[in-house]
């Protein structure tokens, strides 16, 4: 099943941010592609997709991290919960990893 991506302002915000800075050119490489990972299979190994608790008790919903790039400073993170409908996956925030 691939699902279908949705951005909140925050996320579509973030991705913006990446995408208008030319120095932010490889992250952006690894956010793109851990985007269509989570839109192919949300648990797909290269993601390290984790419930993310502390989100989830704010949002009232089960909120996920997914690893855009791992072991690297300032690794890019992806916040997301399922839905609002069946197929879809909200995209909260596209973040650094302090």
């Amino acid at each position: 099943m691939k699902f279908k991506l949705k951005f909140t302002e925050e996320a579509a915000f973030n991705l913006n941010v990446l995408e208008e800075n030319p120095s932010f050119q490889k992250k952006l490489k690894s956010v793109r592609k851990a985007l269509g990972y989570l839109e192919e299979n949300p648990k797909h190994p290269s993601l390290n997709t984790h419930k993310y608790s502390s989100l989830s008790k704010e949002f009232g919903v089960e909120v996920f991290e997914a690893y855009a790039e791992n072991k690297t400073p300032q690794a890019y993170r992806i916040f997301w919960h399922y839905g609002p409908s069946k197929g879809e996956i909200t995209i909260l925030a596209i973040t650094p990893h302090p």
